[in-house]
């Protein structure tokens, strides 16, 4: 998909090739350098290899119910979003998403039009009646942004996860059925 940024710069939205292995590799550790809100720290990101994130993008292309976005600007990923199904038979009606954008590109909408992608997506895959993730407690504008996709709150871990500076945040859970659950 082709988009339009207020500032002029075009946008593709699309899945993964095994040759974006590298530009890959380089969104994933500037976007946990810019972000205290990924689960993943600086210095876990610097121990990924290109060989780790042309597993990762494999991963998802051979898994038919599992999805993975990359948003480019100007030859550059932007922003990503994954989508993965429940593994087991007692959760494979639900799936977890994950979606970063890097800072220079936030507040322009990117966000908004990846979780766009996602749920015309997963109007094909019916089996999916669950969407969850995982946000922390003071990531106003992500909170606001699932929020407006429909999501609620279902679930708060208090002080669950510790800050690289010691501080320990709550975690809380957002959910959507795409559909009415059969009680």
């Amino acid at each position: 998909m082709h988009y339009f940024l207020a500032n002029g710069q075009e946008l593709v939205i699309r899945e993964p090739e095994p040759n974006d292995a590298a530009a890959l590799l380089s969104y994933f550790q500037q976007a946990v350098q810019d972000s205290e809100f990924l689960m993943t720290t600086p210095d876990e990101a610097r121990q990924h290899t290109l060989r780790t994130e042309q597993e990762f993008i494999r991963s998802f292309r051979t898994h038919p119910h599992n999805l993975y976005l990359v948003a480019w600007v100007q030859q550059q990923i932007v922003g990503t979003l994954s989508v993965t199904q429940g593994n087991r038979s007692k959760i494979e009606h639900t799936a977890e998403f994950g979606i970063a954008v890097i800072r220079e590109y936030w507040n322009m909408g990117i966000g908004r039009r990846l979780m766009t992608q996602m749920f015309r997506w997963l109007t094909a895959h019916p089996q999916i009646k669950l969407l969850y993730c995982k946000v922390m407690a003071h990531n106003e504008r992500a909170i606001h942004l699932y929020q407006s996709f429909g999501l609620i709150e279902e679930g708060r871990l208090s002080k669950f996860l510790r800050q690289p500076n010691g501080e320990y945040v709550d975690l809380l859970y957002f959910t959507k059925w795409l559909d009415n659950p059969t009680l």
